[in-house]
């Protein structure tokens, strides 16, 4: 953004000639080369990647609207859905883009995702340089943020583009900030509110922006303080407090409506409804008080990064909690004090502020904390650090060299550290047996893993991931369902009805409890208690009434039973859900036995439109047309 006052520090007197600007505008053209080239350096190995089972299938290569490539229906449709429990248009649009030119190809994902992060990180470097007028400092920070550990996971992960392409946009937003302040008027605020709402449109973390631009404003813009107070040298260009609320309204405005859409988004794809969503406030505040030291922690020593860091099954030791109060309540007091350093505080409130949406205090997934929720958060206090580490160097006369050197060894660790990261994304397999390498009593892993076996066809190790899975985490309900389906296809039908019980009674996501009565209608059909069945498949059906393998289950063994009508019922509406040939011809069959033969003819013809070759439907159907 433009700078609008440069940190308040005493001019230094010279007698030579000021330079020209020509050397700074070359030196920050090689800076921002610099940076991206030592970003693609430390991430060029994800163009290499594959997907993983972690969200990847449903997002991209299993997901009808991406695989259609960009068209008018499906841009529409990314407007309205609220699929994967988000609402993110432009996530689904970018996704399309990127099916459209370059098919489901994981490079092309993986490289548009790397793109974007370079754009990030020289924005990041250019919007910071022109708001402080400190080159070095913000070539560090922004080094920092390419190379951070934590931030491969949004990068190296395909789905994960909302991440940083929702950061673009925000990048966008700072900058339009900045042409604005030179001359606020309403098109230059619209330029603000622009980029802002397709930020949130790809991922509504971007709600804090107003709060992040009032932190801006007190450090690195100066525009707090009353009218002709003495810490406003330029006071015309100043605002008090409450003007600079008002002023950003409209942004808390639209903030709150993404909030509003979130949460109908959330309820609507039931990701309120997982056991962690409703875990005591007691449990979600205490994993989000130490969630804000983890996340330091593992940013000064990023080690033992994982995909998934487990929800916690029981509270927190006492000694965690008191670790994290003390940790918190100590720093917000330090930087008080030390207020005059106006980075320090703005460092601190962004990093407490940016992170709080996504600190799990509302619980939307199975995880305690995210490596990819630091993606923004820490610029407050990667600003912070270099910031006090400059001018302690500078107060205590540490030569420049000195000062490099450690800034450089910290890139070259971080950068390392980085680089390994991001082989683990190589694939599914690599990555969970990594994340197992690295947490305890991960479930969520242990099911993933199984994912990644099964679409191996290694149904054996799946098999062992899954009672992994249920034996790390027993109120996990997807981990019993996926345990249960392959004890079923091994004919082991009391192991799995056992299991589909607890899969029914460890979930409350409405369309996991209505596959799992399907499922476990099915072993009962298997095991030969009809009836049973009927009544699991009767349960999935008041659950989702569009269910359409509970219907042709159901219609079969009413069939089979002699229950003609009760069969004619389920197979007329599995024909109006999803047509296909063998559906209408089995209708046919019914209709027959039913003495309906207009009917039956007509269901015939169904199957044939469909699949004209389809040899059983041509010939009832040409015996009925005889029989006329």
């Amino acid at each position: 953004m433009p700078k609008v006052i440069a940190d308040p520090e005493p001019a230094i007197a010279s007698a030579t000639p000021a330079p020209s600007a020509e050397p700074t505008v070359r030196l920050i053209v090689w800076i921002a080369v610099a940076l991206a080239v030592v970003t693609f350096a430390v991430y060029f190995r994800t163009l290499r990647n594959g997907y993983i089972s972690y969200d990847d299938y449903d997002y991209i290569t299993s997901n009808p609207l991406v695989r259609e490539g960009l068209t008018w229906h499906g841009i529409a449709r990314a407007f309205t859905t609220f699929d994967q429990s988000n609402w993110f248009p432009m996530e689904w649009i970018s996704l399309m883009a990127t099916s459209q030119f370059f098919g489901l190809s994981p490079a092309a994902y993986h490289l548009t995702n790397l793109v974007l992060h370079i754009a990030d990180v020289i924005l990041l470097f250019l919007l910071l340089q022109k708001a402080t007028g400190r080159i070095a400092r913000s070539g560090i920070v922004a080094a920092l943020f390419a190379v951070f550990p934590l931030n491969v996971e949004a990068v190296a992960w395909a789905t994960e583009r909302k991440s940083v392409l929702s950061v673009f946009f925000l990048l966008l937003a700072l900058a339009a900030y900045g042409w604005y302040l030179k001359r606020p008027g309403v098109a230059r605020y619209v330029a603000i509110a622009i980029p802002f709402a397709l930020g949130l449109m790809t991922k509504a973390w971007l709600v804090t922006f107003p709060f992040a631009l009032l932190l801006l404003d007190y450090w690195p813009l100066y525009r707090f303080g009353k009218r002709g107070s003495q810490d406003a040298p330029e006071p015309a260009r100043r605002a008090i407090f409450g003007e600079l609320i008002v002023e950003k309204i409209p942004l808390f405005f639209m903030s709150f409506v993404t909030i509003f859409i979130g949460i109908r988004a959330a309820r609507a794809g039931d990701a309120l409804a997982i056991s962690a969503a409703h875990a005591p406030f007691s449990l979600r505040f205490e994993n989000a008080l130490w969630s804000y030291l983890a996340y330091v922690v593992k940013g000064i020593w990023p080690a033992r990064l994982a995909i998934i860091y487990p929800f916690p099954q029981h509270s927190y030791a006492e000694w965690q909690m008191a670790g994290a109060a003390v940790f918190l309540v100590g720093v917000t007091a330090l930087v008080w004090r030390a207020r005059e350093k106006r980075y320090l505080l703005v460092g601190w409130l962004w990093y407490l502020g940016v992170l709080f949406p996504v600190i799990g205090l509302i619980q939307t997934g199975t995880q305690s904390m995210a490596d990819r929720w630091a993606y923004i958060s820490f610029w407050g206090l990667f600003a912070a650090a270099v910031w006090a580490f400059a001018d302690l160097a500078a107060k205590v006369h540490i030569p420049r060299a000195v000062t490099a050197t450690f800034a450089c060894a910290v890139l070259v660790a971080y950068g390392c550290v980085s680089f390994v990261q991001t082989g683990y994304w190589r694939d599914g397999v690599t990555l969970y047996t990594h994340a197992l390498s690295v947490t305890q009593n991960n479930g969520p892993v242990h099911v993933n893993l199984g994912v990644e076996y099964e679409r191996m066809g290694r149904f054996d190790l799946a098999l062992q991931q899954y009672q992994l899975a249920v034996d790390a985490t027993p109120d996990l309900g997807v981990a019993h369902f996926n345990l249960a389906r392959l004890l079923a296809a091994q004919h082991k039908f009391i192991e799995a009805a056992a299991e589909y019980e607890l899969a029914i009674k460890n979930t409350g996501v409405p369309h996991e409890i209505d596959e799992a009565y399907v499922g476990l209608g099915s072993v009962y059909e298997e095991m030969n208690l009809p009836s049973r069945a009927i009544q699991d498949f009767s349960t999935a059906l008041a659950a989702n009434p569009d269910d359409v393998y509970a219907l042709l289950d159901r219609g079969m063994i009413e069939y089979r039973l002699g229950d003609l009508g009760g069969a004619r019922k389920d197979f007329q509406r599995s024909v109006e859900i999803t047509p296909t040939p063998m559906t209408w011809y089995v209708l046919g069959t019914i209709l027959e036995q039913q003495k309906d033969l207009p009917a039956a003819m007509g269901a015939y013809q169904s199957a044939l439109r469909m699949a004209p070759g389809l040899a059983q439907a041509q010939q009832r159907l040409s015996a009925l047309r005889q029989q006329q």
